[in-house]
């Protein structure tokens, strides 16, 4: 199980976005059960907002908009996409509620949308952030009824004379049931179901009765006349569902290839508490297993939660916040943009050979050490390679990063930084950072970072 530090260090890294500069004395000293109760503290909950207005004059679907009218509200929308992806990242770095902002970048995954509409964006991102730790029927109910997922999976179109099946086959699909646990005749039925659902201009649910399919349906097993209330509680009937929300837990914040036995055990707690999350990841975090060493320093860190451990270990000022989006985009993972409803892949998927030359030299990049080179695929036609080199070039403005190295340097005095940079210290061979090093305290946590074995948690 190893040392109370050891389990700290693992708990920090998968229950929030690694360790912070403020907690290095913290978790040396703390037992190891402290940390975890701290955890679930009770911390306000704050709604992520945007600063720029919510008003768009004219919607850009407008069909009497003008060119220009329409340039100006792609112009706020794109804006406001931005400050919503930059505050949520603040929070995963700044929060002290690590484990809320951990759990809602999982969510944010699972019920993965995509959707222009930044007021819809926002609406969704505070409901997965509020539930991210309550109840799962509570999650469930509220992010199908938000208008960025009746949108983004068709279900405004969804009426009884021509049914949509996109929400309903996702609905079980990817959110709660896993393939293999209904029918084709199931997403038919529970199509029905869901017909009227929709959402009105200002974006709030509504429920249109002309548009409901009122005939009895046959949905698992059971027939009436459903709404989609009853669809949906009568998935959450079915102990698949607590299984597979349990295993997409699990190779999330454990690891990715489960062991069955925990599965079944923690599926079994979920389905009877009622699909209560906090109770679930307090046993998580609480077993024995999660310390065990094959479940530590294995897992590939997404690209969120390297860009935000970076930012808590190293106290810094960045002074063009919205460059950090352009790490997002070429390291393939830019928050609100998920590739499609069934999210951001995981693991060795994060990695190829342009990714990981990015990721090992973000911290040169950052530090000032070295300009971000970057330059489009060989294989582009040349011109066309030549002028997206350009632009790519010239939309990259540095981050303008400040780091507090004095304070690193504090913080780090007398301390290995190498025990609380990488996760499994037994896979990296000092010598060889030491070696690329003029013996500073800088510079060794620079390359500290720069190995491939930070790359891990």
């Amino acid at each position: 199980m190893g040392t109370p530090f050891s389990q700290n260090k693992h708990l920090i890294s998968r229950a929030g976005f690694g360790i912070s500069i403020l907690q290095i004395e913290d978790i040396k000293n703390k037992k190891s059960k402290t940390m975890v109760a701290d955890l679930f503290k009770e911390y306000p909950f704050t709604e992520i907002t945007y600063n720029t207005p919510d008003f768009i004059s004219i919607e850009y679907t407008d069909p009497k908009a003008t060119a220009d009218q329409k340039r100006e509200a792609q112009k706020i929308t794109q804006k406001q996409n931005v400050e919503l992806n930059l505050n949520f990242l603040t929070q995963m770095t700044k929060s002290e509620d690590q484990l809320r902002e951990k759990m809602a970048f999982f969510w944010h995954g699972h019920f993965a949308t995509r959707v222009n509409n930044p007021k819809f964006n926002r609406q969704l991102l505070n409901v997965i952030r509020k539930n991210a730790l309550g109840n799962f029927k509570e999650l469930l109910f509220e992010v199908s009824k938000s208008p960025a997922m009746l949108q983004f999976l068709n279900n405004q179109q969804n009426k009884k004379d021509h049914p949509n099946e996109n929400f309903a086959r996702e609905v079980m699909e990817l959110f709660t049931m896993g393939r293999g646990n209904y029918t084709e005749n199931d997403i038919k039925e529970l199509a029905r179901a869901f017909t009227g659902w929709g959402y009105d201009k200002e974006g709030n649910f509504t429920e249109r009765p002309k548009q409901h399919d009122t005939g009895a349906k046959t949905f698992l097993g059971k027939t009436g006349n459903f709404t989609g209330d009853d669809v949906l509680n009568i998935i959450l009937e079915q102990k698949a569902t607590a299984k597979f929300i349990t295993t997409k837990i699990y190779k999330f914040f454990v690891n990715e290839n489960p062991d069955q036995n925990n599965i079944n055990e923690l599926s079994e707690e979920l389905y009877t508490s009622n699909y209560d999350l906090k109770k679930l990841m307090q046993n998580i975090f609480s077993s024995s297993w999660f310390y065990d060493q094959k479940n530590v320093g294995n897992r590939i860190k997404s690209p969120t939660e390297l860009i935000a451990g970076i930012i808590r270990i190293l106290p810094m000022e960045i002074k063009n916040p919205e460059n950090i989006t352009v790490y997002q985009k070429l390291l393939g993972q830019m928050l609100l943009f998920p590739p499609n409803v069934a999210g951001w892949p995981s693991g060795k998927s994060w990695i190829d050979s342009s990714t990981l030359m990015l990721r090992l030299q973000i911290p040169q990049i950052w530090s000032g050490l070295r300009p971000m080179e970057y330059s489009a695929k060989e294989d582009d036609d040349i011109d066309m390679g030549m002028k997206s080199r350009e632009a790519l070039i010239k939309a990259f403005k540095n981050p303008n990063i400040t780091i507090d190295w004095l304070a690193v340097e504090k913080t780090f005095k007398n301390k290995k930084p190498e025990d609380y940079l990488i996760q499994n210290t037994e896979l990296i061979n000092m010598k060889t950072v030491s070696q690329f090093s003029d013996q500073s305290l800088k510079m060794n946590i620079i390359n500290l970072m720069s190995t491939p074995e930070y790359q891990l948690m």
